[in-house]
């Protein structure tokens, strides 16, 4: 059954990118305030939204009412955001194209006359493709003429957005929405608030829980909520975010070398790689070589740098010559001084 304030909201929601137009009255008719767990409202005027240096959940244009936490910013709800801009950074790099975070930005709804009237404060915003997104400037997103983030992270440390906030995403169309409540303990989280991560999905209008992201294919939300909480990178969050990257880059066409910092790496990982396996190439013939002519010895233990500068076949030939281990190593150094 509808209630009342379902029956106001209503007229607010927009399709997903609605078009730029101007509002009815009955449009801005004031919407009831919504539940706001963990928060207060304060008086803020629209002419000081530009200088007001705090942070807010929620603000109403009708009202000049801002709503800020009650408790003060600590590092339990900090961290799972600015993780996500890093895990997103990473997952960048394996896809092999640029991932933008916007952080706590404005996500706002304007009037007839183009003046601010809804703003929305996320933890984090995340943009999948940001080259070929309608990104904001200076302002925040503007619902009608920004594109929306692919994923806005709430973090749920004192608060409860389920019971208000979510419903303004639903209402305004954002396609998909996370909730963390992090696994740093509050004595102000609302009763029942368990630590994990809720993904919720738009689908048909209104949104519904997801156990697997839409926006990052494949991963899970019980994945998420690890690594944004977890002290230091695990393997397995390692593992994770490399089968993300190559879902996402096999959707695109990209990999690990359209990332030039990270193609430097694996080459320079390819060319120790190889080194290393030459070196315990030349090894093994060693033993073999020196062993089949009768010479005593468990063979030279050789490193890359005996072997710089020096071809296979020179070694070959080394070893042939040789009539000792010493005398090996002997022609081995003559042929690196010689390079």
């Amino acid at each position: 059954m509808r209630t009342e304030d379902d029956l106001a909201a209503a007229d607010l929601r927009p399709s997903p990118h609605p078009p730029r137009r101007a509002r009815t009255a009955s449009v801005l008719a004031p919407a009831p305030a919504p539940e706001l767990p963990g928060c207060r409202p304060v008086p803020l005027k629209r002419e000081d939204l530009d200088t007001h240096d705090g942070r807010f959940e929620y603000w109403d244009g009708d009202t000049q009412t801002a709503w800020v936490l009650r408790d003060p910013t600590s590092f339990a709800h900090e961290h799972p955001s600015h993780r996500l801009a890093g895990l997103a950074q990473v997952i960048s790099g394996l896809r092999g194209s640029p991932i933008e975070c916007g952080g706590t930005m404005d996500l706002e709804r304007r009037d007839e006359h183009g003046e601010r009237w809804r703003i929305l404060q996320a933890d984090q915003s995340v943009y999948l493709h940001p080259g070929r997104s309608r990104l904001p400037d200076t302002a925040g997103v503007v619902v009608g003429e920004h594109d929306f983030p692919d994923v806005v992270l709430e973090v749920d440390h004192t608060t409860d957005v389920r019971r208000g906030k979510l419903r303004l995403y639903e209402e305004w169309g954002f396609p998909e929405v996370w909730v963390e409540v992090p696994e740093g303990y509050s004595a102000s989280r609302p009763a029942g608030r368990r630590p994990g991560l809720t993904i919720h999905l738009r689908e048909g209008g209104g949104y519904q829980e997801s156990p697997v992201s839409r926006a990052f294919p494949g991963w899970r939300a019980a994945e998420i909520h690890t690594a944004m909480n977890e002290a230091a990178m695990s393997a397995a969050t390692g593992r994770t975010l490399s089968r993300v990257a190559r879902a996402l880059g096999d959707r695109d066409g990209t990999g690990p070398d359209d990332t030039p910092w990270l193609r430097a790496q694996r080459a320079e990982g390819y060319a120790e790689g190889r080194a290393q396996g030459r070196t315990r190439i030349m090894e093994a013939l060693a033993r073999r070589l020196l062993a089949s002519r009768g010479i005593s010895g468990a063979g030279p233990q050789l490193d890359e740098v005996d072997l710089r500068g020096v071809t296979d076949e020179e070694v070959v030939d080394a070893l042939l010559r040789s009539e000792d281990e010493a005398g090996f190593r002997t022609r081995l150094e003559r042929l690196r001084r010689r390079g």
